[in-house]
């Protein structure tokens, strides 16, 4: 593949994550507090979990190893950071989050692992085959300030979702209201903090696939934190009015 076709892909990947954010603003996908029926059979929560995100591993690494470049070190950083995220997403936070009894329907599941197929090609291809960053990346703004960015974010989505996780008691299956660092501001600090994260890789690979990738993110969460923060609202009378949905004061 041509690197012109590879970017004029990513592009049209990028201009599908503008269409599924429109949809996404006036359909929720049905799992966890938004569940409903007529979305196909019904997984348990923390299998669907460990299916749609583990893919991504699989993926990215195939067409890393099987591309044309040798991987530099700094390749294999990013990799590295990348991995870091999803080895907890899919083999961590599944077993810490309490939902037993909890279901998620097979088609979210099936287009979770689309979706992380997709992202693993785009990402794993480029560094496969186009890029491969010397030490002296590094040193530049765009490593140094994405890193930051990266971490910044992961430690957000961390420590909200310990916050979210610790709200119930073992046996507890109903929800509560959050409180304590970013909730106070807003209703979804933990998709806040990933939203970051993303944009820090973003900026650290200065890549389209990254780029991509981090739009995808902002069409995934921020229709997703709209929803939570709308039904928050309508189940629990005394919830806090200042918060907001994702941006602190903004949105």
């Amino acid at each position: 593949m041509t690197i012109e076709l590879f970017e004029e892909l990513n592009w049209a990947w990028i201009g599908i994550a503008l269409i599924i954010f429109l949809v996404l603003l006036f359909i929720t996908a049905p799992y966890g507090r938004h569940i409903k029926p007529g979305w196909g059979p019904l997984f348990g929560n923390r299998f669907g979990w460990i299916m749609m995100e583990i893919s991504v591993l699989f993926v990215i690494y195939y067409f890393v190893l099987t591309g044309n470049l040798e991987q530099s070190f700094v390749n294999w950083i990013i990799l590295s950071l990348f991995t870091f995220h999803y080895l907890n997403r899919s083999l961590i936070f599944p077993f810490r989050i309490k939902t037993k009894g909890k279901k998620m329907p097979a088609s979210i599941v099936l287009m979770g692992i689309t979706f992380n197929l997709a992202s693993g090609f785009f990402i794993g291809y480029y560094l496969g085959n186009f890029r491969s960053y010397e030490l002296a990346w590094m040193l530049t703004p765009e490593f140094i300030i994405g890193t930051i960015v990266f971490f910044t974010g992961l430690i957000i989505n961390w420590q909200s979702d310990t916050i979210l996780i610790n709200l119930r008691m073992p046996g507890e299956t109903g929800y509560k209201i959050p409180y304590g660092k970013l909730f106070k501001y807003v209703s979804s600090p933990n998709l806040l903090g990933e939203t970051i994260e993303w944009g820090g890789f973003a900026i650290l690979t200065w890549s389209l696939p990254g780029l991509a990738f981090f739009i995808w993110t902002v069409a995934n969460l921020v229709p997703r934190a709209i929803a939570n923060q709308k039904w928050y609202k309508k189940k629990f009378a005394d919830y806090p009015a200042e918060r907001k949905a994702i941006l602190p004061y903004l949105l």
